[in-house]
């Protein structure tokens, strides 16, 4: 049965520990009675690795018997993010020393896989260019080469990662195109600069976008 971590905050403003009174805690454990230290919370004798590392990170956490993950709010998302996590130092110790005697092999493994994924990217990329021209054969092929390559950028959360996206749905490669033509050939973005408001900046710069997205469609 795997163990349920205990959760350090990295607060953002000054405090002090309930229990010792000592501060500023850079690191703290919430309890009922109050935050407390990483020494008060029996927690002391760990050692912090940051994230990054997530073959190190999972040995560290396998390698020992304690360990405790380290978040910090977000303010801009309102959420708190993970930083790393405390570990004993022997199973860092341990931890690392497996990651050095398999670093060659992982790094080959990586390879292939970096290679695997950036042949999928392509083909989405391909994908989505083949379905902008189809529905917009007015379309210039570099602008639908440009849109195709923006909207499917991995991880960016754009209309071509969407599940509509790679399925080529018509209302999300029009979306695609639309929101470039928004963007490069119309003033949106300097209304938004501006400060007019998103759905009122959208509705005034409308009228042309519908007339070049007509214009392409033809």
């Amino acid at each position: 049965m795997s163990q349920e971590p205990v959760v350090v905050v990295e607060p953002r403003k000054a405090a002090r520990c309930a229990e010792c009174r000592r501060g500023p805690v850079r690191r703290m454990v919430l309890e009922s009675a109050g935050p407390l230290c990483l020494d008060c919370a029996d927690l002391g004798h760990l050692v912090y690795l940051p994230r990054g590392d997530a073959a190190l990170t999972r040995r560290a956490r396998e390698a020992g018997t304690l360990w405790a993950v380290v978040v910090r709010h977000n303010r801009r998302r309102t959420r708190y993010e993970r930083q790393g996590i405390l570990v004993e130092e022997a199973a860092l110790a341990r931890a690392k020393a497996a990651c050095l005697a398999d670093a060659e092999a992982r790094a080959r493994r990586r390879a292939r896989d970096a290679k695997r994924r950036a042949a999928g990217d392509a083909r989405v990329t391909a994908e989505l260019e083949a379905g902008i021209r189809r529905l917009f054969p007015g379309c210039p092929a570099e602008r639908a080469a440009e849109i195709a390559a923006h909207a499917s950028v991995r991880g960016s959360g754009r209309v071509g990662r969407t599940a509509a996206g790679r399925a080529l749905d018509e209302g999300a490669v029009t979306a695609a195109v639309r929101a470039s033509v928004r963007h490069v050939d119309t003033g949106y973005d300097a209304l938004l600069a501006d400060g007019v408001p998103r759905h009122r900046a959208r509705t005034r710069v409308a009228p042309l976008v519908d007339e070049m997205l007509a214009a392409w469609r033809s």
